[in-house]
């Protein structure tokens, strides 16, 4: 059994295991990620790595609790720019992912990140075939629902409701998540307009399961809230434990700033 040293931190309740293989390489398998996510573990919504880049301050690995890799993981993203800005003693820092290259500042103990451009692209997103992606028809609870899709590092469909506690998503979140509409599975969110700066939102998490919050699913829910013009281009959306603020830029370029929670060392025997 191997003594490993790790962090743990977490936005809004969106929790991370997170590993530094900048000095010392580590390999872990499938299963014992699957292990570490595991609630009756250390438990956690993702697994992330943080490994050496030439050109920026770090190179994100994100894996779900399932031990599936994804493209992107924005909360995460925010937690390990705040660790290592704490580390370097500087306020900006800049994180390259999978797909993208992310910067990050602090503003008043609040990390914000820019998260890229949005992808709209039915191909790209992906789906399984050429659809409208601002008006996707999937049956939920016998009834048709209109879902937007966008791809924000990782795919998300998005359902605008009335009433959020009519939707159980720990029941309809694997279907949806597994529609087959979506080749890479989505993540899925459902979302109620309070006003034109505020919407509130739950989120099954593709790979996570039904999450306290989701990073990617706050920048997809208010690009697809402002492309309907439901809301401003800044919008605040509110999960169980808090606020993220989401600005859409003229450029495409999506903003995330939000709380982070201080870090945690850990031991993992695995």
């Amino acid at each position: 059994m191997n003594k490993i040293d790790a962090y743990k931190m977490d936005g809004l309740g969106n929790d991370f295991i997170i590993f530094d293989q900048r000095k010392d390489s580590l390999s872990l398998t499938k299963n014992q990620i699957i292990k570490i996510a595991d609630r009756s573990f250390f438990g956690c919504d993702q697994v992330i790595f943080i490994n050496k880049d030439q050109n920026n301050d770090a190179y994100l690995t994100f894996y779900n609790s399932d031990g599936g890799e994804v493209g992107a993981c924005g909360n995460g993203s925010r937690c390990v720019a705040y660790l290592l800005m704490k580390e370097k003693k500087k306020s900006n820092i800049s994180l390259k992912t999978k797909n993208r290259i992310l910067k990050a500042e602090l503003i008043n103990n609040l990390v914000r990140i820019n998260m890229g451009s949005a992808i709209f692209n039915w191909d790209k997103i992906p789906l399984s075939k050429k659809m409208d992606n601002k008006n996707l028809k999937i049956k939920i609870n016998n009834e048709n629902k209109v879902g937007f899709s966008l791809n924000v590092g990782n795919p998300h469909v998005i359902f605008f409701v009335n009433n959020l506690e009519q939707y159980h998503l720990e029941k309809i979140g694997p279907d949806l998540e597994n529609h087959e509409y979506f080749p890479e599975k989505c993540n899925v969110t459902f979302a109620n307009v309070q006003d034109n700066k505020h919407i509130k939102v739950k989120v099954w998490e593709r790979g996570a399961g039904l999450t306290k919050a989701c990073g990617t699913a706050a920048c997809a829910t208010a690009v697809a809230a402002f492309s309907l013009k439901l809301t401003n281009r800044l919008v605040d959306i509110e999960f169980d434990e808090g606020n993220l603020n989401i600005e859409w830029s003229l450029d495409n370029n999506i903003y995330m700033t939000g709380k982070v929670s201080e870090i945690k060392k850990i031991v993992i025997n695995i």
